[in-house]
C-alpha cells in the first residue's frame, strides 16, 4: 500500500511540475533497460512513462510501431473541443497532429454547425504501443474523434471517463441510424479530407456508404475516406508522415472508392462464416469446398477428423513451439530507445509495480488537472 501511495504521489508532483526524487529502483536504469529489451514488453515500457521526451519533434518509425518525441499534449478544454478519458493519458500527439485537431474543430464550429469535437485517443506521452487497445497510435499522428457532438457544456471528469460514444448504425450493422446520423455528419468528415496533411479517414463500411450516398456527383473527397472494421462511433483521422525519421503508409487507391471497394466490404459483413476444423502447428488452406490442414515438410501430419482437423509433429510426436514475434525494446526502432530514457523519465520498473497500478496513476493525473 504503501509503495502504491507513493507511485501516486510521484505522479502528481510530475504534473505540477515539481521536482521528483524517484525511489532507488524504480527508474529505468541501464542495467534494467538491458533486461527490459528482452523481458519486459514494449508495451509496458511506454504504458507507464507519464512525461513527454523533451526533445526535437519527430515522429519515429511506423504507425503501428514507433514512437513520438517531443510531444505535445491537447488542452483538455478548448473553444471548440473536450478530450475524453482522461486517465488513459493519451491525449499527446505531434505538434502537428494538435495544431490540426485545434484548426478542425474551430473549423467545423464555425463552418459546420457542429458545436465541438469529443477528442478520443490520440497517443501516449512518447508514443509507443499501448497497455490497452489500438495497435496503432504509436508516432504521434493519429487521433479518434467522436461522432457524438460536444455538448454545449463542460463535461466533468467522471461524465469523461464514463460517457459513451453512439454508434451511427442501426439495427442491421449494415446502414447508418437516421436517428443519430444526419448531414452535419457528413459535413465534419468532408472537412477534415480538405486538410492536406491527412493521409485518410477510416470509418464503418456503412458509413462510407451513407457518405457516398450524400456526396452526389462531388465525390473527390471521398478518396481519403477508407472503410475498416469497426469505427462505426468515430473517425480514425491520420496525418501524413513528412519526416525521415518515419515511414509513410502507402497511398489510398485511386477513385472515391464508392463502388467495387466497398461492394467488397459488404461481402465481408454479410459472409455467411462457417466453421473451419483445428489446425495445429500447420496452415489452413481451401481445398474444395472445405479446408485442409497443411504441414510443413519438416512436420507429419496426423488427422484429428474426418473433416480436415489436424496436428502436425514431430518425430517424437510433440507439437513444435511456435515461433513468437516478443515485442521488446529491440522491437522498436532503435531511435525509440533514446526517446524512452530522455530527461531521467518517470519510469517505473514494471517488473516490481503492481499489475493495477496503470489507471490511478492517470486517475490522479486527471483529477489534479480538472481541479
Amino acid at each position: 500500500m504503501k509503495h502504491y501511495q507513493k507511485l501516486i504521489g510521484i505522479g502528481l508532483c510530475i504534473l505540477s511540475g515539481a521536482s521528483v526524487s524517484l525511489p532507488t529502483g524504480h527508474l529505468q536504469a541501464e542495467p534494467t533497460l538491458k533486461k527490459a529489451k528482452q523481458a519486459i514488453p514494449a508495451k509496458k515500457l511506454f504504458g507507464f512513462v507519464l512525461g513527454k521526451a523533451d526533445l526535437k519533434a519527430k515522429a519515429i518509425g511506423y504507425y503501428t510501431r514507433g514512437c513520438l518525441a517531443g510531444g505535445q499534449a491537447l488542452a483538455v478544454d478548448g473553444p471548440a473541443w473536450q478530450a475524453m478519458r482522461l486517465s488513459r493519458n493519451r491525449n499527446w500527439g505531434h505538434p502537428k497532429l494538435i495544431s490540426f485537431i485545434e484548426k478542425l474543430a474551430k473549423e467545423v464550429k464555425a463552418k459546420d454547425g457542429w458545436p465541438g469535437l469529443l477528442v478520443g485517443d490520440l497517443s501516449q506521452p512518447r508514443g509507443g504501443p499501448m497497455l490497452t487497445g489500438h495497435r496503432s497510435h504509436q508516432m504521434g499522428l493519429d487521433a479518434d474523434i467522436w461522432l457524438n457532438p460536444m455538448p454545449t457544456r463542460k463535461l466533468s471528469y467522471k461524465e469523461r471517463e464514463e460517457t459513451s460514444a453512439i454508434s451511427m448504425l442501426d439495427k442491421t450493422r449494415l446502414k447508418v441510424n437516421p436517428k443519430v446520423w444526419n448531414a452535419t455528419h457528413v459535413n465534419v468528415i468532408k472537412r477534415a479530407t480538405q486538410f492536406p496533411e491527412v493521409q485518410r479517414i477510416l470509418v464503418h463500411p456503412a458509413i462510407k456508404k451513407a457518405l457516398c450516398k450524400a456526396a452526389g456527383s462531388d465525390k473527390g473527397w471521398l478518396r481519403k475516406v477508407r472503410p475498416w472494421w469497426g469505427h462505426h462511433y468515430h473517425m480514425h483521422i491520420r496525418l501524413k508522415c513528412t519526416e525521415s525519421t518515419c515511414k509513410a503508409q502507402g497511398a489510398t487507391p485511386a477513385g472515391d472508392g464508392c463502388g467495387k471497394q466497398l461492394d467488397h466490404w459488404f461481402k465481408l459483413l454479410t459472409r455467411k462464416v462457417k466453421p473451419k476444423p483445428r489446425c495445429i502447428a500447420g496452415k489452413l488452406a481451401k481445398k474444395g469446398k472445405g479446408w485442409e490442414c497443411q504441414c510443413p515438410k519438416s512436420l507429419k501430419r496426423v488427422a484429428l477428423s474426418k473433416k480436415g482437423a489436424a496436428k502436425c509433429v514431430l518425430e517424437d510426436g510433440s507439437i513444435p513451439r511456435p515461433k513468437v514475434v516478443k515485442k521488446n525494446l529491440n522491437w522498436m526502432p532503435k531511435a525509440c530507445h533514446n526517446v524512452l530514457l530522455a530527461d531521467k523519465p518517470p519510469l517505473y520498473n514494471s517488473l516490481q509495480m503492481p499489475a493495477g497500478i496503470e489507471i490511478p496513476i492517470r486517475k490522479a493525473q486527471a483529477l489534479a488537472t480538472e481541479k
